[in-house]
């Protein structure tokens, strides 16, 4: 028996209410271009939009004029979505919190996750959304995903809890060892002062 072998996430479809309401969050409030809309191939009653989330994958929405949004929270029961994540680039991480507060968007303020900093707050249909930004860059050649293997490997051999920046400034030291030669026999740490 041999896997079916994913390559990345294709595109993640939600149920959405009016049209209207969906290109108001997704694009106005998440930035996301509106980029494409077609009728639902499976059910002609619904229209289905497609969003830019900035990699050129797609979030896309199957919406309804005869639907209106519930802010109830979405339910979180085994096969649910729990919650969304959007990556936010540090620089505009901390003004987050301000342009939610302007539109009377009411959020969970800036959780420390040791390897990211996070802010969570509900769609309008209930949805939790969360904005997510990591602390750190991976080298050359690398993924986020790369670097956070590599720095849970490093956390579970020390014991420590969860992953935090000195893990994560440790695999970014080893993974650049291992993939960069050097002419030096020692590479080891020096202090040349």
């Amino acid at each position: 028996m041999r896997k079916l072998q994913s390559q990345a996430v294709h595109h993640i479809t939600l149920v959405g209410a009016d049209r209207q309401t969906s290109i108001d969050f997704w694009e106005g409030v998440l930035g996301m271009p509106f980029v494409f809309e077609q009728p639902n191939l499976d059910r002609a009653s619904e229209s289905h939009l497609y969003f830019d989330p900035g990699d050129g994958r797609l979030i896309t929405i199957f919406t309804n004029e005869e639907r209106t949004p519930d802010p109830t929270r979405t339910p979180t029961d085994p096969g649910c979505v729990h919650h969304i994540a959007c990556s936010v680039s540090q620089a505009p991480f901390p003004q987050a919190v301000e342009r939610l507060e302007q539109r009377g968007i009411r959020h969970s303020g800036v959780k420390d996750r040791g390897f990211m900093d996070s802010i969570y707050f509900a769609d309008p249909l209930g949805l939790l959304i969360e904005l997510a930004s990591y602390r750190f860059g991976p080298p050359f050649g690398y993924t986020h995903a790369d670097v956070l293997l590599e720095a849970h490997k490093i956390r579970v051999e020390r014991g420590d809890y969860n992953i935090d920046q000195v893990h994560l400034a440790d695999a970014i030291e080893a993974l650049v060892g291992r993939s960069r030669g050097s002419l030096s026999d020692d590479r080891s740490p020096k202090d040349p002062y």
